[in-house]
């Protein structure tokens, strides 16, 4: 991929992503924390792609298969989505793009449709563990067929169609009270499950074996992928443009610590809502010698009679249903973002959310037609290993563009920034090539 030298050309303002809502969130007040405040809200959005179903998927796989081994690969991709947040806040503010129109910008049309091609599949991974996560939750609450459930998420559409058009504030706050129900559901599943705290302490440091271990390392990639999402970065370098900031230097260099501050914040939270999930797995499963409960509905059927505490699978499947509800309006977001910016489509969103979801549906049809719980969970975890596989292409431009001065008008990124963003690419790039060679050569089989 090269990069065009020098300045790139700016997108046309009737052509930009998110034209109904950008620029509609006025910064009000005069003091710090009153103008914090109204930022307040992207990094939320943000942060409920770091809880979604796959998440799920590959916490519960990873707590009870490995105990609290994996925490420290929770806590390392959560830094990770931080530092890549945060050139995402950087790349909508001081660059005034989103990252699809920064990559059309700046590479060939042929590199730009492959680009684009990588962030739909990873959209469509994403909307696929949506799909499935939101059908178990149906199905263990209110009884509904798995494949009927499936289904039924098409339906979807409409509740993003309500929110937009109440206003982005209205979606932000939706998507922050959906948050605060996972957050209550998984503060009771914690007093009932009692971890070993010292244990779990431990489990925040890296351990060699995850790397020896083709298993853990598949569920290891599974978290990375499912913590840092690709498809945020499309999202966050969009959604922050919804404030109305002035082109002031100034102005810039505050919208830009805000945003930080509102993402990190938010991810902090999303830190402890992974790691409470699989700190639940290894509390309730791993420590009874229950090594496999890698299906949502297993450890719902579990939960209760493991704990003793009769709620404890109502709530899981409670916290399920609010998270897969949660994602559908963030996934419906970045596919508009990836396709009015790679390929300057626009469509309306009711049609561009139902062609993603169709595409992800079919497959989830036919795997619990045929396979029932068993295939939704593999199909899951391999979901999120997919989005580890994508994130290259997404992380690579974000920091390319980030760290030109010209790109960022005056403003690029720091360079201890960028040289993390490189460490954290290198070790993205290095832990999928290690995962392929595994699979290629017999090591594990997918």
């Amino acid at each position: 991929m090269n990069a065009e030298t020098g300045p790139a050309a700016k997108p046309d303002d009737d052509f930009r992503s998110l034209a109904e809502v950008h620029g509609s969130i006025h910064i009000t007040g005069s003091g710090s924390m009153r103008r914090l405040l109204s930022f307040i809200g992207p990094g939320y959005l943000v942060a409920v792609g770091y809880m979604d179903p796959g998440n799920w998927a590959t916490s519960l796989a990873g707590g009870s298969a490995f105990g609290y081994t994996l925490l420290s690969v929770v806590l390392l991709s959560n830094f990770m989505a931080i530092l890549l947040q945060a050139l995402a806040v950087r790349m909508g503010i001081a660059g005034g793009v989103d990252l699809a129109q920064a990559c059309r910008l700046a590479y060939s049309r042929p590199v730009g449709i492959i680009l684009w091609l990588m962030a739909e599949g990873a959209i469509i991974a994403t909307d696929l563990a949506e799909v499935i996560g939101t059908a178990i939750a149906l199905n263990l609450l209110f009884g509904i067929p798995l494949t009927i459930g499936v289904i039924l998420t098409a339906l979807d559409v409409f509740l993003i169609l309500w929110l937009q058009d109440r206003g982005f504030r209205k979606v932000e706050a939706v998507v922050i009270a959906l948050t605060g129900v996972i957050a209550i559901c998984f503060i009771f599943e914690m007093v009932y499950s009692s971890p070993d705290w010292g244990n779990v302490l431990r489990g925040f440091i890296p351990q060699t074996d995850i790397l020896t271990s083709p298993d853990m390392l598949y569920i290891a990639m599974g978290i990375i992928g499912a913590t840092v999402m690709p498809h945020n970065l499309y999202l966050h370098s969009a959604i922050i443009q919804t404030r109305r900031i002035d082109d002031s230097r100034a102005a810039r260099r505050e919208g830009i610590r805000m945003g930080v501050i509102d993402s990190t914040v938010a991810l902090m939270f999303a830190l402890l809502i992974n790691s409470a999930i699989l700190i639940l797995a290894a509390a309730a499963f791993h420590s009874s010698g229950q090594t496999e409960v890698a299906e949502i509905q297993h450890a719902y059927e579990l939960l209760s009679p493991t704990l003793g505490a009769s709620l404890a699978s109502a709530l899981f499947a409670l916290a399920l249903l609010a998270s897969g509800l949660n994602s559908t309006v963030t996934a419906t977001l970045s596919g508009q973002i990836v396709m009015e910016g790679f390929i300057r489509l626009r469509i309306r969103p009711w049609l561009r959310r139902l062609l993603t979801r169709m595409i992800a549906i079919l497959p989830a049809v036919v795997v619990t037609a045929l396979y029932g719980y068993s295939g939704t969970a593999r199909l899951l975890v391999l979901s999120q290993v997919m989005l580890s596989l994508q994130l290259p292409f997404a992380i690579v431009p974000l920091v390319l563009f980030t760290a030109d001065s010209a790109r960022m008008k005056g403003l690029p990124a720091p360079r201890w920034l960028t040289a993390a963003a490189w460490a954290i690419a290198a070790v993205v790039i290095a832990l999928n090539l290690k995962l392929i060679y595994e699979v290629l050569s017999g090591g594990f089989d997918l």
